[in-house]
């Protein structure tokens, strides 16, 4: 009982921490930058960050189980490039186009879960080539060039609005609700927790190790291929690169907001409140002009912080389990 009301106020505090970040920074941005704090400036702010909170949800739940999935952009790749082709080129109805799309990406989920679970690879390198491979296949079946001539109902999902809230936005609030949800009141989400936290113990308990990775790795690609879809509406196109680089964003909301990179630990509350820190680091040194590039060195920055707290912190963990042990 005394292990369960620490734990709690522990979590309670870390969500203090990072809420405090994340009003430092709009209150930093909102002062230095002019066109910051604007309805329209924030509207653009949760539409951007829409995409990365989608993601995230399904990148949680892998991280949760002690897992790590690298191929979420070129997932986001894939499903936009494919549903866009099979619309333009072949003429398909959006609604059968999106659905192939999305068959592609819970296919390269099964792929990844299937490395990791059967031949024991490690998730890093597994999902690393498996990267490459749906990068490469986008490139090819592309000609590496971006589909265009999608219709205005295709980019609804995108860019329109629903009772003057961007359709992206409510996207996004819906996944990560019931992303909570699955974390905190299903078998499920206890199955993941407890598989990232001892899985040997979870499978002595008798949790189907295999099977519980693999969900975790169908919920990530199946969330990385509507954020797909959103970023075809958006762009209204098929961008053979358009997720390029977002498993970095996607890695450092996530730890930002409290995931443990060794599986076991956080929750979606934290990642709402990473996702919404890494949105207006982003959009905030865009308000005040500054390059792309640089953009890169701050979130790296941010990434190295998030990563050694959690280096510190289950540090902190272990020397109270030798502790206890001990005694």
């Amino acid at each position: 009982m005394k292990s369960k009301i620490k734990d709690s106020v522990q979590e309670y505090r870390q969500l203090i921490a990072i809420l405090g970040i994340l009003v430092f920074l709009v209150i930093f941005f909102s002062i230095i930058a002019k066109g910051f704090f604007t309805y329209n400036n924030f509207i653009n702010l949760l539409r951007q960050l829409s995409m990365l909170g989608i993601v995230s949800t399904g990148m949680a739940m892998v991280l949760i189980s002690g897992g790590l999935d690298l191929t979420v952009g070129s997932q986001m790749s894939l499903i936009g490039t494919v549903t866009a082709l099979l619309i333009v080129k072949y003429q398909w109805n959006p609604l059968g186009a999106a659905v192939i799309g999305m068959v592609g990406v819970a296919l390269c989920g099964f792929v990844n879960s299937l490395l990791i679970n059967k031949f024991k690879m490690w998730p890093m390198i597994a999902t690393i080539a498996m990267m490459q491979i749906i990068q490469g296949v986008c490139y090819i079946i592309s000609g590496g060039l971006p589909v265009y001539g999608l219709s205005e109902n295709v980019k609804w999902i995108g860019q329109g609005y629903v009772a003057g809230i961007p359709v992206p936005v409510i996207i996004m609030l819906i996944v990560m609700f019931l992303g909570a949800f699955v974390l905190k009141k299903t078998y499920i989400g206890r199955y993941l927790y407890a598989v990232g936290s001892n899985e040997e113990g979870a499978r002595l308990s008798g949790i189907k190790i295999k099977v519980v990775k693999t969900i975790s790795y169908l919920i990530c690609a199946l969330l990385s291929g509507i954020a797909g879809l959103i970023l075809m509406g958006r762009v209204a196109s098929g961008q053979p690169a358009g997720g390029e680089g977002m498993e970095m964003d996607v890695i450092t909301a996530c730890v930002v907001g409290g995931i443990g990179l060794n599986g076991g630990v956080g929750n979606m509350k934290g990642v709402f409140l990473g996702v919404l820190i890494i949105g207006t680091l982003t959009n905030g040194l865009g308000v005040l002009g500054v390059g792309e590039f640089y953009q890169l060195i701050f979130k790296g920055i941010v990434l190295l912080a998030a990563v050694g707290v959690d280096c510190i912190r289950r540090e902190k963990m272990a020397n109270k389990k030798v502790v206890i042990t001990e005694e």
